[in-house]
This record gives C-alpha cells, sequence and structure tokens, in this order.
C-alpha cells in the first residue's frame, strides 16, 4: 500500500549545524572507532538485522592506520538492493586493488534502524568495519534513479554532514555522485561537491591520486583547502564540480510563470563550457568484478555477472541508458569465458548473467552461450541473458541456454502497442515478428510469455494504446494452440522522458491520463484467463519527471520532500505524492511546467552543459523524426547517421573485438 499525506509521514531532523541541535558525531576531527558495540544491541529490534552485519565472503577489510586514502561506496537503497549494484561491485575492486586505498560499502538503513540511529546517535557506518561516515576521505554515491535522491540526503545527514556542499568545511568528507542520475545531477547539485559524469573505472583511480595529494599536503601542513582540493579535481575527466558552475535565469514570458533558464557556466576562467563524459575504451582491460561479494542474506540478484558490452546503437528514443552509453564497446569471447570460470570459482554462485542492455546483439553470443552452456553441462550452473530483442534467434539462444533444465518463461519488450507507434519510438519489431517468435517459443516447449509495453509515449492514440490489448490477445491464442495453460503476462508502466535522448523535449502524460489508458486496456482483455495485466502506480513517475528534467532550482523541493519525511521513494509502500506536491508547493514552482509541458528547440536545458557526446542537433532532428514515424537503423551494421559520440569522444563501436568497418569506408 502507498502512504498518502500524513500518513506515514516522519519529518526527518535537519543537520545539526543549521539547527543547532547536538551533532550525531563530531564534525572537527575523523572518527576512527567502531560503532559496532552500540549498533549490535540495536539490531534485535530491527527486520533483516543481517543487513547490517557485514562478514561476507570477498569483502576486503583493510587496515585504515597506514592508508593514503579511504572511499566510502554508498548505495542509496536497502542492502539487498544495492549490494548487487554492478558498478558499485565494480568500483569496490578497483579502488580496493591500488595499495594504500581502503574502500568499504554502506547502504541507506531502512526507517527503523534509521530511527534508533538517530535515538542513540550512531552515524552512518561503514559495513565493513562499521567506522563513522566522516572516518572517510570520500563519500561515492552510485545513484541509478531518481526516486533515491531523497536517500541521498538521508545519508549525509545520518552521516552527519551539511547537506548542502557549499556548508561542508575543510574537515568533511567529499560528497562525489555518480550514475545515471549523473547526467542531469541539477537536482541534486547542491547537495553534491563533485559528479562522475560518466564511466568510473579510470575517474576513480585519477580522483583518487588528487586525494591522496591533498590528504598529504594537509598532513605537511601544506594547507590545501576543501576550495583547493574541488578545482584540483574539476580537472580530472569526466569531473563536474557544481559548485564552480552557476545557473542564470531570464524572465518568464510576459511576467507570469517560470523564468527560463538561460544557462550554467563556469565561473572561473580555466574551466570548460561542458563537461565530457568519461568512457572506457577497452573493456577487456578492466575485466571487472573479479571476486563478487558473497551476500549472507537474500538480495534482488543472486549470481555472478559479466557484462559482456557497453553501449547500444538500436537508438530507441526513449532510452537514456542506450543513448549515453554509447559506443558499443563489447567484451572479446575469450575475456567473458575467462571472467566466468574466475568468478565462479570466487562466488560458488550456481547463475551466470551475461549482462548487457541488450545481451544478444554481442557480436559472438551464439558461440559465447553455446560454448558456456557445454562447458557447464551436467552442474547445477545456469545461464541468464536478462535483456534480449524479440526474434526468433533469441528463443533458439535461451533453448540453447536452458537445454538442460525446464523451460518456464520468456521475456520480451516490444514497448509500443502497434507498428506505428514503435516506428515513433524507433523500437523497429513488427507485429507479424513477435507473433512468429511467440509461436517459436510455446512450439518449442516454453510456458510463459512476459511482454513489456509504456503507454503515455509521444503521439499515443488510444487506438495505440489498446493496440497493447490486441497483441497480447492474439499471443495469449496462440500459446492456446500449443497447451491450455500457457500464459502470457503484459506489464504497462508509464513513459518517462529522460535526458539526453530525442525524447528530451517531449509533454509527460499525468497520473489521471495514465489511469484512463490503462482501465482501457483491462477493459479490453477483462475475462481472457490466462492474460495477467500489471501496471505501475503512475504517481511516483510524477516526481521522477521532476527530477530527471528539473534544474537547480528543484533541488530546494527535494530538501523540502526530505523535511516532510519522504524516503524510499522507489518504494511503493513508502511513496507519498501528497508530500511531493505540498514540497513543491512550498517552495513556490510549478509542478506542471517541469514535468507535463513539451519543450522547444531553443529552450536551454539544465544539463547542455554536460556533454554526453550526442549532438544536439542531430538529438533534435531525430526527435521530428520520431513525430513523423520514421525509423533509423542499427548504425553498428549501417553507416553513421552522425549522433556526434565516435567523433566527438574519439572512440569507434567495438565488435567482434574489433572496430566496425562501414561499407561506405568510414
Amino acid at each position: 500500500m502507498r502512504a498518502h499525506g500524513a500518513l506515514g509521514a516522519r519529518v526527518v531532523p535537519l543537520h545539526p549545524r543549521r539547527q543547532g541541535a547536538v551533532p550525531i558525531v563530531s564534525t572537527t576531527e575523523r572518527p576512527t572507532r567502531s560503532v559496532w558495540p552500540r549498533l549490535e544491541p540495536l539490531l534485535p529490534h530491527v527486520q533483516r538485522p543481517a543487513r547490517y552485519v557485514g562478514g561476507e565472503d570477498n569483502a576486503v577489510v583493510a587496515d585504515h592506520a597506514d592508508c593514503d586514502s579511504a572511499w566510502l561506496l554508498l548505495y542509496p537503497d536497502t542492502y539487498e538492493v544495492g549490494q548487487p549494484n554492478q558498478g558499485l561491485q565494480i568500483l569496490y575492486e578497483v579502488l580496493g586493488e591500488r595499495e594504500g586505498t581502503v574502500a568499504e560499502r554502506a547502504f541507506a538503513p531502512w526507517h527503523d534502524l534509521d530511527a534508533l540511529m538517530r535515538e542513540h546517535d550512531i552515524p552512518l557506518f561503514s559495513l565493513e568495519q562499521h567506522l563513522p561516515a566522516r572516518a572517510f576521505d570520500v563519500l561515492a554515491f552510485s545513484v541509478a534513479t531518481e526516486l533515491g535522491a531523497t536517500n541521498v540526503l538521508s545519508c549525509l545527514d545520518l552521516a552527519g554532514l551539511p547537506l548542502r556542499a557549499a556548508e561542508r568545511d575543510d574537515d568533511d568528507p567529499i560528497v562525489l555522485l555518480g550514475g545515471h542520475v549523473a547526467f542531469n545531477p541539477e537536482p541534486l547539485a547542491p547537495f553534491a561537491d563533485v559528479v562522475c559524469v560518466g564511466e568510473g573505472e579510470e575517474f576513480v583511480l585519477e580522483a583518487d591520486r588528487v586525494v591522496r595529494r591533498w590528504r598529504q599536503a594537509r598532513e605537511a601542513g601544506e594547507g590545501w583547502s576543501r576550495e583547493d582540493l574541488l578545482v584540483a579535481l574539476s580537472r580530472v575527466d569526466g569531473a563536474y564540480v557544481p559548485g564552480l558552475y552557476a545557473p542564470r535565469y531570464g524572465r518568464a514570458p510576459g511576467g507570469a510563470g517560470m523564468p527560463p533558464l538561460r544557462e550554467t557556466a563556469p565561473t572561473r576562467a580555466d574551466l570548460p563550457e561542458a563537461v565530457s563524459k568519461r568512457a572506457v575504451s577497452d573493456l577487456d582491460a578492466w575485466p571487472y568484478p573479479k571476486r563478487t561479494i558473497v551476500p549472507l542474506t537474500e538480495t534482488v540478484h543472486e549470481r555472478y555477472s559479466v557484462e559482456i558490452f557497453r553501449g547500444c546503437t538500436r537508438g530507441c528514443r526513449f532510452c537514456q541508458a542506450g543513448m549515453v552509453t554509447r559506443p558499443v564497446r563489447e567484451r572479446s569471447k575469450e575475456t567473458v569465458t575467462a571472467m566466468v570460470e574466475q568468478g565462479l570459482a570466487a562466488t560458488g554462485f550456481e547463475e551466470i548473467g551475461l549482462l548487457s542492455l541488450s545481451s544478444s546483439d554481442h557480436s559472438e553470443i551464439h558461440e559465447l552461450a553455446t560454448d558456456l552452456a557445454k562447458r557447464y553441462a551436467g552442474t547445477a550452473t545456469s545461464l541468464s541473458l536478462p535483456s534480449t530483442r524479440v526474434d526468433a534467434f533469441n528463443v533458439e539462444l535461451a533453448d540453447e541456454l536452458a537445454r538442460e533444465g525446464r523451460r518456464t518463461g520468456l521475456t520480451f519488450a516490444p514497448e509500443g502497442g502497434t507498428d506505428r507507434m514503435r516506428a515513433v519510438i524507433n523500437k523497429m519489431v513488427a507485429e507479424e515478428d513477435l507473433l512468429r517468435t511467440a509461436e517459436t517459443a510455446f512450439a518449442g516447449g516454453w510456458r510463459q510469455l512476459k511482454l513489456y509495453f509504456m503507454i503515455g509515449l509521444p503521439t499515443e492514440t488510444d487506438e495505440d494504446v489498446l493496440g497493447i490489448a490486441d497483441l497480447a490477445l492474439k499471443v495469449v491464442e496462440l500459446g492456446r494452440r500449443h497447451g491450455k495453460r500457457n500464459r502470457v503476462t503484459v506489464s504497462v508502466g508509464g513513459f518517462v522522458p529522460k535526458p539526453h535522448t530525442p525524447f528530451q523535449w517531449a509533454a509527460q502524460d499525468r497520473p489521471e491520463e495514465l489511469r484512463r489508458k490503462v482501465r482501457l486496456l483491462k477493459e479490453r482483455v477483462a475475462g481472457e484467463r490466462n492474460l495477467k495485466l500489471s501496471y505501475a502506480d503512475p504517481e511516483p513517475g510524477l516526481v521522477e519527471g521532476l527530477l530527471a528534467r528539473g534544474d537547480r532550482r528543484v533541488a530546494d523541493v527535494l530538501e523540502r520532500a526530505y523535511e516532510l519525511g519522504a524516503r524510499f521513494d522507489g518504494w511503493s509502500e513508502c511513496f507519498s505524492l501528497d508530500r511531493w506536491e505540498q514540497a513543491v508547493a512550498d517552495v513556490g514552482l510549478d509542478l506542471d511546467w517541469y514535468v507535463t509541458r513539451e519543450r522547444g528547440r531553443d529552450e536551454v536545458l539544465p544539463w547542455d552543459h554536460l556533454d554526453a557526446g550526442l549532438d544536439r542537433h542531430w538529438l533534435w532532428e531525430d526527435w521530428q523524426d520520431a513525430q513523423r514515424g520514421r525509423a533509423l537503423e542499427d548504425c553498428r551494421w549501417m553507416p553513421c547517421y552522425d549522433c556526434g559520440v565516435c567523433i566527438g569522444l574519439d572512440l569507434e563501436h567495438q565488435t567482434g573485438h574489433l572496430p566496425v568497418a562501414y561499407a561506405d569506408g568510414r
């Protein structure tokens, strides 16, 4: 159940420096004593105490006494959600392998322990040694979703830090943000010292060198200030220091409404106008994670995962991940095979996940999957491809992976319900191809198909919405021909426009409009027992949209929502739209101006000073093509269509462990 209004609301105390209260921990010296003696007696009184114990296989406990730098890697959600995060695992090992650098982890405590920690003055702690967060030089957050933003503030508050970066002093740790949210960090910008735009493997090692120099200079009495450190960090490729960039706003048209953003510009002449994203050129040179931490308690994924390639060029216009991770860089089959062998030996996991945005697009996927299936035949080890496209090849691939196991379910994501809608979003899956794939799957003994769709997409009509139901019913009928118990699950979510995509200019549907469209679907499929329709609550999407495309003014809304008790907004039982609407009203912003209106070509966007490599003109033209229903081919196999990434980043698509050679010679 979702909490509304005052129901379940919890007023969070502000940071003591701003409130005059007693600090959770001293703010003038780095604490080094474990909080475990005070924490352990509280654990019998909370849910899932194993979340907070640590001691997992492959976790590293290092001595802080002789270290040159110490990093606390934070995931702003519960342990069971954050621990399997691939980015967290990779950076933990990359930093931990550097001599003299300590890396530990922390997660957001659930409400029950959060309250007890505040009551007993216990600060946010690391999992490895239960050291206070302020014992570390850097607090590095991996923020995967916008709805994790209030948990970032909660973690900072529990750590005993001022929420706002401008209020921190020389003795406070540096607060670093990374993850997909970093591609528009402006709603979180006032709370961050540094933002890593892009990929972190090389970035954190270069940032660590700067932190070490700062720490050595301070210990030698050379007097590096916090500003000196931030300026030095700003020179690391991919580093955005929000405090060194200032937004400027114009006048609202006609003197009414929200003043538009005019620019976000550097405050120093030696800083770039735009910060370019960081990208790793050779994934084979970074074969991480090698020794995934094995949790002691249940987590959302319990498997050894290998990212088989990074990036995607299928050009789905709604997909931020596909756009900002370009170009495609594959790991070779040999590297993936070696990583799997080493990872299984180090963890004892019984499932291998071959990860990417569309795993079956790897140029060697058939050989890779076949070799791994043969290698682990007769063992308890299973293989999975979490993301595949809709075609018969993927059924063949799934058959190969499950040849010694039971065929249960397959998942595909057509996203749109009609051929017209799929052309708009550039998800080029014809209805006949989807039906042919379903026929192949059911004939091959698969008993369940799950289909993902979105509603609220640009140019969408009721006919397009009903096309979801009609297509699903056709798949149900195909399944019935091969078994009366064959089932189809249709999962529907609301579209949220994201930065650095062709749809970044699009309007977003309000929750009541999405509910109306869901009712159309429910009425059309009513009575079909072999079809299950599931749909997400549309209200969190409104806040996601606010944070996804908000400017720096939205930071005030975020902080106010936190003060009103907003936390774990990605959890249905914790989210309250009333709370957020009150925060927007208290701050004096216009929610619809940020979320439900379409942007114009010349409007300055809050992320225009962050360069993901994509040419803005190309994004706009692709937005126009979308509205005309014109699709684009995958540029890995076709001539370049000038998105700008390869030239801008001086990288090329790497497939089959070699750059792509285009037919026209490019």
